[in-house]
């Protein structure tokens, strides 16, 4: 590893600290080097407050060493003003004489300008630098920016001969097939505290009634997304606890006194395929990563449209010899876990993977 790698790499460090507080901006982290020894370092913290690259800054006990300084920064400064000033304009201002960026900014309001402004400034701009890794640290940012529309994640358990559930006519007819066991269960309530939305259709919320809230893992409930073109979900179903905030998506919303503040309808032609109008709505209520834990055909859905990034799927021991079959999905392989009777894979979509 490179001194411009080193440095880079604490970047990226510092970047991770920020998870979960800088939505809808990107993690991104900064380190000032002078004569081999980082003087400086920051984060951005949370969003609308100051940008890695002013923290750092900040951060130098001895301001007159930064025009001798080099700035490692994870993401391109910005160049326009937003929440606040931009970070280019700052690092000129303080004669910053070197700039390392790792990966410029996909937004299409910096998208290269910051890079521009430093150079047109004579500041030494060296772009490039663990740009993989930093692609990776913010992949749905970089989905959110590129095509509008939240970072998706599939995730289901199917038995060793490919079933998701046995067949089912309602909650109370039968419980589902219980095919997590008591570790995955708890990962998957980790992964929806670092998800804005989690969605389900008609048939699973009213076959498992389930909660859809993190309750095993320390952190916040995402939105329920809900599809339900008929408005067939009971009014006492848990979906619509005030435990967490749901929207709902039919084809007609329901009269406002059957509506609450923890409870939003958003009406949707159905008589279209609804998935890209669906998830551009998902956007404007600025949820931009959402967790999709429906069944079979909801699955395949985003599945056979290319709208996933990745995907979880947990293999268990269990044969259920019968039942809905699970969807069939193609992907990189990131990673494979094995636990107590069952095996994780975790996928990476084609489209995902060529920009990362």
């Amino acid at each position: 590893m490179g001194i411009d790698e080193k440095y880079m790499f604490r970047c990226l460090q510092l970047a991770k600290k920020g998870e979960g507080y800088t939505r809808p901006n990107p993690m991104v982290g900064a380190v000032i080097v002078h004569n081999g020894k980082i003087i400086g370092e920051g984060y951005h913290r949370k969003y609308g407050e100051p940008h890695a690259e002013v923290n750092a800054v900040r951060s130098v006990k001895d301001p007159s060493l930064l025009p001798q300084s080099t700035l490692y920064v994870s993401l391109e400064p910005c160049s326009h003003y937003g929440k606040t000033p931009p970070c280019s304009a700052m690092i000129i201002s303080h004669k910053i004489p070197r700039v390392v960026i790792a990966v410029t900014d996909p937004n299409p309001k910096v998208a290269g300008n910051g890079i521009r402004m430093l150079r047109e400034n004579g500041v030494d701009v060296t772009v490039g630098i663990l740009e993989k890794e930093a692609r990776e640290l913010n992949r749905s940012f970089f989905v959110n920016q590129l095509y509008c529309r939240p970072y998706i994640i599939l995730k289901w358990a199917q038995s060793k001969d490919g079933y998701l559930d046995r067949h089912r006519t309602s909650h109370e007819s039968a419980p589902p097939a219980m095919l997590s066991n008591t570790l995955t269960s708890i990962l998957v309530h980790r992964t929806r505290t670092q998800v804005q939305g989690i969605m389900v259709g008609t048939r699973t919320a009213l076959l498992d009634n389930p909660q859809l809230t993190a309750r095993k893992w320390y952190g916040s409930n995402p939105v329920r997304i809900i599809i339900d073109r008929e408005n067939k979900i009971p009014a006492d179903f848990r979906i619509f606890r005030p435990d967490a905030p749901t929207l709902v998506f039919t084809e007609k919303a329901p009269p406002l006194s059957l509506d609450n503040k923890f409870v939003k309808y958003i009406e949707l032609d159905f008589s279209k395929d609804i998935l890209i109008p669906l998830l551009k709505a998902i956007y404007k209520e600025n949820i931009y990563s959402v967790l999709v834990e429906g069944g079979s055909h909801l699955l395949s859905s985003f599945i056979e449209k290319q709208l996933w990034d990745e995907a979880f799927i947990e293999i268990t021991d269990t044969a259920l010899q019968d039942g809905i079959k699970s969807p069939e999905i193609q992907g990189q392989d990131i990673d494979i876990q094995k636990y107590s009777g069952s095996v994780q894979i975790h996928l990476k979509s084609k489209i995902t993977r060529n920009f990362l």
